[in-house]
């Protein structure tokens, strides 16, 4: 198994471990500071990953496969545990997951007829935006300005999130309409 491989699954390992910071007092007041810590270690090796495997010609099907999943599941199980925190409102965590998975759906259907859907800037703008609002929620400080921050990048990201969609949906329209068939 390659070093992309290899830091994708290490990607998907951490997940519980920034959860159970996450949502516990384990380490009292440094819970939420590990878990931020583990949350970033953890989306840096979604950068390194790509790179390394572009960089080195070592892209692989597994990586094609897996390395979007663990982002996701990264992503979502944090959102999921902004609700029960209540960092973030229900809705504002639907919109976001549903775009993931109508976007996963919408790739899968492309790729079983030969069509590669490349991430598209405004996909990578709302992931990095995504990628800062959690770590900003994770650290959850509880000061006037920093409050009004959190909701810029909510509001940012969820924006960013419909735009990044409509995106996907407008460039490769075809796919929809002849339902992947050539």
């Amino acid at each position: 198994m390659n070093l992309p491989n290899k830091l994708t699954i290490a990607r998907i390992i951490l997940i519980p471990f920034f959860l159970f910071f996450l949502m516990t007092d384990f380490a009292g007041d440094f819970s939420n500071y590990i878990a931020a810590v583990i949350f970033i270690i953890a989306s840096l090796t979604d950068f390194l990953d790509g790179s390394i495997a572009r960089k080195n010609n070592i892209v692989t099907n597994f990586g094609k496969f897996m390395d979007p999943l663990a982002d996701k599941l990264l992503v979502c199980s944090a959102l999921i545990a902004f609700i029960q925190l209540e960092y973030l409102q229900a809705w504002i965590v639907i919109i976001i997951i549903s775009r993931e998975f109508i976007i996963s759906g919408f790739r899968l259907v492309a790729s079983d007829n030969g069509i590669v859907i490349a991430a598209s800037y405004w996909g990578k703008f709302k992931t990095t935006f995504q990628m800062l609002m959690i770590i900003l929620l994770i650290f959850n400080f509880d000061f006037p300005y920093v409050n009004i921050i959190e909701n810029i990048f909510i509001y940012t990201a969820l924006i960013l999130t419909i735009i990044s969609l409509l995106d996907y949906l407008i460039k490769n329209k075809n796919v929809m309409i002849e339902g992947g068939n050539k």
